[in-house]
């Protein structure tokens, strides 16, 4: 019987074990790359089927306003009447008890106190929209937003409403928006993951990787999560004295001994997906940490994003992350304000003034110098922005003492930027108060119909065939974009 190979004192099955626990953690975090050596084949496993790569870079069908996606998820839900949603006739009302019908967390009511806006508003740009001081900065960018007024969600709670937010639906299971921008379009750089996630470092939202997971689509077109501090994305380095040439051999191997186990398991995603995440981590060794290697940043760059200010730096280097992945073809990046819970988040239900005051200073100056960076290089035409949580919160108090406001997903705002929309508008109406939309009302279908048809996918043609029917991002039934924030 021969011997086995000798790698550094450890045989090759031992070097196969090693590199595979590490490159796998990649692979089950993202497996969305396109893969050199899956490229070169002309047939598939079963030595006949023709190969076509699932993640190639496709044509949009329609004419495409954007080619990336940054969504700034705000979670915990950010109060609509805080911050972009001028309110005046609330003035002078704290403290009075009022008639208003309001749904959360505390389940449904009648009445409540008013909790009057903590910040005074003024007026901004050509367009003269009324912003809160919580957003000093971003509030000189409004002639680049289209803000939104009237969202409404299925869903009070935050793990159903999270989901709908990034999924369409309130139960797991479903793709999320970054897959199916993905599985729509492909990825543009084959050493890159084409769906990346940045969590902030408090910790990760309810219902965790749910949220960006492919649901019942193919595992590769699942999000990378990569990190703001330390190693971007783990289990990338090789083991201690593994040399490229020995990687390239033993994922030579490794691919063949895959392959042939392939034969006989066509259509298994997951085994697939493992087999190309092989090489995408091989290719992410080079290019991932030049990509978020922020040493070339220039200090007027690193200022513009909030990153000498210690309260705004973690968002800020995101931001710039988010803008170097998309400079380098990554389609879809998602990052996350708020983690873990209570005021770890957007979810001010004891202390409006504490919560909102800390993470608008966060992110604040981040996110205008993502606009203002995206667009003295020619990025924001075809760089679209969308900004919200998965709902807002309520007029009145939630407890008898104190300004914390429940959930409210009868109206709430969210806003748009760059790749196609139009700047400086404002559409959608929600009541007096801010308690429920009024005009306009735009379900959360409706923002992801429009997000897709900005980057050139049909919302309601663009179906994946599973449990007996074309499933659709937008639901069965379909949903229509939001035209009036459409350039």
């Amino acid at each position: 019987m021969n011997k086995p190979t000798q790698f550094c004192g450890r045989t090759r099955r031992q070097m196969l074990w090693e590199l595979g626990c590490g490159f796998t953690g990649t692979a089950l975090a993202g497996m969305l790359g396109r893969d050199g050596f899956l490229d070169s084949q002309a047939v598939a496993a079963d030595g006949r089927t023709p190969f076509v790569n699932p993640l190639r870079a496709k044509t949009p069908p329609l004419p495409a306003k954007a080619k990336n996606v940054i969504f700034l998820y705000m979670y915990g839900g950010p109060s609509h009447i805080d911050t972009f949603d001028y309110k005046p006739s609330m003035v002078g009302m704290d403290g009075k008890t009022i008639e208003v019908k309001t749904f959360g967390r505390g389940g449904h009511r009648n009445q409540g106190r008013i909790v009057e806006p903590r910040w005074k508003f003024k007026q901004y740009g050509q367009c003269g929209k009324w912003v809160s001081d919580l957003f000093p900065n971003l509030a000189t960018c409004v002639d680049d937003i289209a803000f939104m007024h009237s969202m409404t969600a299925d869903s009070p709670i935050h793990g159903s409403a999270m989901l709908q937010m990034n999924s369409g639906r309130i139960l797991s299971g479903s793709p999320c928006l970054g897959s199916w921008v993905n599985y729509g379009l492909g990825t543009v750089n084959e050493n890159l993951p084409g769906f990346v996630v940045m969590l902030d470092p408090r910790g990760g939202p309810i219902s965790g990787a749910k949220n960006w997971s492919a649901g019942y689509m193919p595992a590769h077109y699942q999000a990378t999560v990569m990190k703001s501090k330390g190693t971007p994305v783990l289990n990338l380095s090789r083991p201690e004295g593994v040399t490229d040439g020995i990687q390239r051999e033993l994922l030579d191997t490794l691919r063949d001994y895959n392959d042939a186990h392939a034969v006989n398991r066509t259509g298994n995603s997951d085994l697939d997906a493992r087999i190309a995440s092989y090489e995408l981590a091989y290719q992410m060794q080079s290019t991932t940490p030049e990509a978020v290697d922020l040493a070339s940043e220039d200090e007027r760059t690193l200022e513009m994003y909030g990153m000498n200010n210690p309260t705004s730096a973690t968002f800020g280097k995101q931001c710039l992350m988010a803008r170097r992945l998309v400079e380098r073809g990554v389609r879809f990046v998602q990052i996350y304000s708020g983690g873990a819970h209570n005021d770890d988040n957007w979810d001010a239900h004891t202390d409006m003034e504490r919560n909102h005051n800390l993470h608008a200073a966060e992110t604040d100056k981040p996110i205008a110098g993502l606009i203002n960076d995206l667009k003295q290089r020619g990025m924001l035409d075809d760089t679209l922005i969308v900004w919200g949580g998965e709902f807002g919160r309520q007029p009145t108090a939630e407890y008898a003492k104190g300004s914390g406001r429940d959930h409210n997903a009868y109206g709430f705002t969210m806003w748009m930027a760059g790749g196609g929309v139009k700047g400086g508008v404002s559409v959608g109406k929600t009541d007096e108060l801010g308690s429920a939309a009024v005009e306009n009302r735009f379900h959360v279908k409706n923002l992801h119909a429009t997000i897709l048809q900005l980057m050139g996918l049909d919302p309601n043609e663009l179906t994946y065939f599973y449990g007996g029917l074309d499933q659709k991002l937008v639901g069965v039934t379909g949903a229509e974009p939001i035209p009036e924030v459409m350039a």
